[in-house]
């Protein structure tokens, strides 16, 4: 921890920049590492037209919203465009009057292709059903503004009708008009009272002649299933219990959607829940989708700390009828890592999003999505700048034309260059980290001179520095696995200081997002005054190249974080825990990691025991050493980052492991990993030297 402690201090301090690619599910071997994305999206809908797979995702507030990206793979995305390009429904998606739309506007969308036209249904709050139309999903799209109160809806074409399901806990059933004009009057019904287990978040199909609906319920999936649209269904749960290891995040406590805004001085009260509580942490609000080869794959959101609630892929696998997320023997849990769906099309791993913006082009990057709808006259692209003008505002989270990125993890940090030469009087400008509580680091015009001030909604602290010149680099540095933040600036756009606290980044309902980086100016003074010019924004993400978390041909110790202990070759052929929780690197804890393909390996014991294999069903004592390879000698390492990993025995598709207080042998039946990872499925691993 120490070593990682200096390493972000160094990299903030300005000891030389860290230069990383950006987060990509690929692992460029054949294998793909959960989460698809690591940074916000939310109520994930995907379909299939041909060879190709499109997905959408809930925006809230964020204009432009309802991306829609493209997939060959489903685990390389690519953004086409944005649905929404505004919504022109009142003061409060404006920040007018002091209105606000914080964690309202449109969610939990729906998309699908019918005869050459694409489709996205949406909701948006106390204004009722949207539905987006384009023959390209590049766009334009064109919206038709139903007006009905149907949320958490999907939607099904089937004989010239439009069947959409909606609601929570009870499903309704009800027709469109072809012409997306509205409801057809009499074909609203109940076809699942409450009472029978179902959630939110309605994803309708029809496969092999059935009618299934699958939702969320509490942090765990279910599915129903009928004859007939109308029912009667069954339902069974196919996802529960899989959080992959994580945590709930940081909570504020009593901040809901219907919540005032917070103003400066006001006290917020930040709570952490027991390691083990799982909340709405599991996988859920999901799908599922088929390839051309008739396989079938599950998606599913997860609350993933202060990132937000992000996207997750799963095998799904077919028994007696029902999708079950995960795999044979192991169904309801799905993997971290795992082999990349079976399509034809050859990928290169990418991110989706082009999130480095010099702001020399005429278009902005297009990872960058406005807080509420921009003034589009108070904004312009200039001379390599982006131009924000101040206009007044209250506080930060009331600030017009505020342009945010997503936060994304593991780690990641932005930086940006801010001229405010041109403020005037009363003005405010700089990089924040936009939730609530926030905190944001900048300049500040006081009459004639500049004052570069640090602020602290939670802590309700202030701290100015005097600068001679207005222009300033600034970085927010977000750990968002761990849920803080650091602020820091530069005077010369080389050596960072660090300024102020660790900031803490919880997860709130309020603005129902993640943490996000924001650009922002505006007047305290109740003026309008100038303008901020903003350049070379660059977000950077150390943790983001995993090349090295597989340690192929390399030697390693594992470290069982449930009892501490080492994993132990016993001579006697079985794996064990070591006596003590003394780190050693004598032969019998040394484990040599070889390379069998497409993210295959096979663990040797350096004492000559002979490779770790899972015999019988790998129930304890079934995890042995044999002096020579089998098919139970082959696992999936799963990457679960910052050197911990999980063995996959593809031969059970379960996981080794053991309970950490009773001293038993190892074995391969575990299902999964609790959110704190000390049940005794989670390893460190660390490299010996040969």
């Amino acid at each position: 921890m120490k070593r990682y402690l200096l390493f972000i201090l160094g990299v903030i301090g300005g000891w030389g920049l860290v230069l990383a690619q950006s987060w990509s599910a690929d692992n460029g071997n054949g294998t793909y590492t959960n989460p698809l994305f690591y940074d916000e999206c939310s109520d994930p809908d995907i379909i299939r037209v041909g060879d190709d797979f499109y997905l959408t995702s809930t925006t809230m507030h964020s204009v432009p919203g309802l991306p829609v990206l493209h997939s060959k793979d489903l685990v390389n995305w690519e953004l086409l465009s944005y649905a929404l390009t505004e919504f022109n429904m009142g003061d409060e998606f404006k920040l007018e009057n002091g209105k606000e739309a914080y964690g309202q506007g449109i969610w939990a969308p729906c998309i699908r292709y019918h005869e050459g036209t694409f489709y996205i249904f949406s909701n948006i709050n106390r204004h009722g059903l949207q539905v987006f139309t384009s023959e390209d999903p590049r766009g334009p799209w064109k919206r038709h503004n139903i007006g009905e109160n149907i949320y958490d809806l999907s939607v099904l074409f089937e004989d010239g009708k439009i069947y959409v399901v909606y609601g929570q806990t009870t499903i309704k059933l009800v027709e469109l008009k072809p012409d997306l004009s509205g409801i057809v009057p009499g074909t609203e019904r109940v076809i699942i009272p409450d009472g029978h287990a179902m959630g939110e978040g309605n994803h309708l199909y029809k496969i092999n002649g059935m009618y299934y609906i699958v939702n969320a319920d509490n942090g765990r999936m279910q599915c129903a299933r009928a004859k007939k649209i109308e029912g009667p269904y069954e339902t069974v749960v196919v996802s529960s219990r899989e959080t992959m290891g994580t945590q709930r995040a940081w909570w504020t406590k009593g901040i809901g959607q219907h919540s005032p805004l917070p103003l400066p001085g006001d006290s917020l009260i930040l709570t952490k829940e027991p390691e083990n509580v799982m909340g709405a942490v599991p996988m859920h609000q999901g799908g599922i989708v088929d390839l051309p080869n008739g396989d079938w794959w599950g998606f599913s959101m997860m609350d993933f700390r202060s990132v937000g609630r992000t996207t997750f892929l799963s095998p799904v696998t077919w028994v007696d009828g029902w999708p079950y997320f995960g795999l044979k023997n192991n169904l309801g849990r799905s993997p971290r890592t795992w082999f990349k769906p079976h399509v034809e099309a050859e990928t290169i791993p990418h991110a989706p999003f082009e999130r480095n913006d010099d702001f020399d082009k005429d278009e902005l990057s297009n990872a960058w999505q406005w807080n509420h709808e921009p003034v589009n006259k108070k904004w312009k692209l200039s001379q390599g700048q982006l131009r924000l003008h101040t206009m007044p505002a209250e506080s930060f989270l009331m600030a017009k034309n505020t342009l945010t990125q997503r936060g994304i993890g593991p780690v990641s940090y932005a930086t940006v260059e801010l001229d405010g030469s041109k403020l005037k009087a009363g003005d405010v400008a700089g990089l924040g980290l936009l939730n609530i509580p926030y905190a944001w680091i900048g300049l500040v015009k006081d009459g004639k001179s500049w004052v570069l001030r640090y602020y602290d909604l939670y802590r309700k602290k202030t701290i100015d520095c005097e600068l001679t010149s207005p222009k300033v680099a600034l970085r927010a540095w977000g750990d968002f696995d761990n849920d803080w933040a650091l602020l820091s600036y530069s005077r010369d756009g080389k050596i960072f200081e660090h300024i102020g606290d660790t900031i803490r980044l919880p997860y709130q309902l309020k603005t129902f997002q993640g943490t996000r980086y924001a650009l922002f100016a505006y007047n305290e003074k109740g003026k309008e005054g100038g303008y901020a010019a903003f350049d070379n924004f660059r977000l950077d993400e150390p943790m983001a190249d995993r090349s090295k978390n597989l340690p192929l041909g390399k030697n390693v110790i594992l470290i069982n974080k449930g009892d501490r202990k080492q994993v132990w070759a016993n001579p006697h052929g079985v794996l064990c825990s070591s006596w003590s929780h003394e780190v050693k690197t004598d032969a019998c804890f040394v484990f040599k990691v070889h390379d069998r393909g497409e993210g295959r390996v096979a663990l040797e014991a350096m004492n000559g025991t002979g490779f770790l294999t899972v015999v019988g069903a790998g129930l304890s004592a079934d995890v042995r050493l044999v002096k020579h390879e089998t098919e139970g000698s082959l696992f999936m390492w799963q990457d679960m980052l910052r050197g911990d990993c999980m063995l996959l025995s593809l031969r059970t598709n379960r996981f080794v492991g053991l309970h950490p207080e009773t001293g038993e042998l190892y074995s391969a039946d575990w299902p999964g990993t609790l959110p704190a990872r000390k049940d005794g499925t989670v390893f460190e691993w660390k490299l010996v030297l040969e």
